[in-house]
């Protein structure tokens, strides 16, 4: 099949599932098209069966701004009938599932392009709840062929606000296993925790949603109680933030920023605890990652995320906000080794029925029955 994906090409998880999910489609012998207003932060080195399209926008006085939106539609269509694409597999219902539509219009009946639109989050959580927004996302979704979503949570909410003609199908994230494993980062620990003291980290865009305050409070209470280094890893709004507070809190010396990174995994290895306080969540990828690598998470239960981490068994969950429990539970893990290898053991294990292969396949199996889908047809 030849298959158009569009995605947000800076850090975040959507990105990464797009671009992971395209990777591994065209190494299946698929030829995919990114088509996208910036190169996907994990698209990496050339590989067969991969093109990217960027989107290039002029500035024109009169509008005051670069119409980007209306210039990726132009370009979705571009690409769609020059390569006679079968899919166009959107991340994203704003803006990326109404340029799609828009892509399709521009093409008209010449070449019956199907559309998937995964919704993430976002675009549900925070722009659905804006009335000026809700129509233009509701267009997206009932102009899809089909919607998938990244966990339970995400289809409820979406069915709760939208309502949605046909059913959302549930498609997990994932992770690769191969690259996602716990890696020999001796060297890199020794040099960040010189005295053997417990690292915690979080990784993240940093947005508000993330609660960077608590796992800075998070992390000032366990430092009280054991040594500690704290890794934060990403960049975002919130990143300066956490700067001051680390000051005021008196654990700056203990916290290292690492900003944006590419050795996710190596990072990730160098975890005791993951902490994910976030107050919206819709599946909560880097948790995955994290538990691939066979580090416990220790964290809020908001949204999707108690579809991924079982909760006393690979990491803890506490309701949103509740930094001291969060706190105690971190400390439980780093203070009892036995309970730290038990958990650790626990989230590969969990990690592994999220497999990059077997997710694939659910999406690959959906392309065919939708191109095999007769035009007109009701819900797939």
């Amino acid at each position: 099949m030849k298959i158009g994906i569009s995605c947000y090409a800076t850090l975040g998880g959507s990105g990464a599932v797009a671009t992971e999910l395209g990777k591994a489609l065209a190494a299946r012998g698929h030829e995919v098209h990114f088509i996208v207003s910036g190169i996907p932060f994990r698209l990496g080195l050339f590989q067969d069966n991969i093109y990217v399209h960027e989107v290039e926008t002029a500035m024109y006085p009169v509008l005051r701004s670069s119409p980007l939106d209306l210039a990726l539609a132009a370009k979705m269509a571009d690409v769609a009938g020059q390569f006679e694409l079968d899919i166009l597999h959107v991340h994203y219902a704003m803006p990326y599932a109404v340029c799609a539509f828009l892509a399709r219009e521009i093409l008209g009946g010449d070449h019956p392009v199907r559309i998937v639109t995964t919704l993430h989050g976002t675009d549900i959580t925070v722009l659905g709840q804006d009335p000026l927004l809700r129509d233009i996302i509701r267009l997206g979704i009932e102009k899809s062929d089909v919607v998938t979503a990244v966990s339970q949570s995400l289809i409820d909410q979406t069915n709760e606000l939208f309502e949605p003609r046909c059913p959302i199908r549930k498609i997990h994230n994932f992770v690769d296993l191969d690259l996602f494993s716990k890696a020999d980062v001796r060297h890199l620990r020794a040099k960040i925790a010189p005295d053997g003291e417990r690292i915690l980290l979080h990784m993240s865009n940093f947005r508000e949603v993330k609660r960077i305050p608590d796992v800075m409070a998070i992390f000032a209470s366990v430092r009280k109680e054991i040594p500690a280094k704290l890794l934060l890893v990403g960049e975002g709004p919130e990143l300066d933030h956490a700067r001051k507070l680390s000051e005021q809190m008196c654990v700056a010396r203990d916290v290292h920023f690492l900003g944006k990174r590419d050795e996710v995994a190596a990072l990730l290895s160098l975890g005791d605890v993951l902490l994910l306080p976030s107050s919206k969540e819709s599946f909560g990828l880097v948790a995955l990652e994290a538990m691939a690598c066979s580090v416990p998470v220790v964290g809020s239960d908001a949204g999707g995320i108690p579809e991924v981490v079982e909760d006393g068994v690979s990491g803890f969950l506490s309701p949103v906000g509740d930094v001291d429990s969060m706190a105690a539970n971190a400390l439980r893990l780093l203070r009892d080794d036995a309970l730290w290898q038990q958990f650790s053991q626990a989230a590969r294990r969990r990690a592994q029925t999220f497999s990059l292969d077997d997710k694939v396949s659910q999406y690959e199996a959906l392309y065919e029955r939708l191109v095999a889908r007769r035009e007109g047809a009701p819900c797939l």
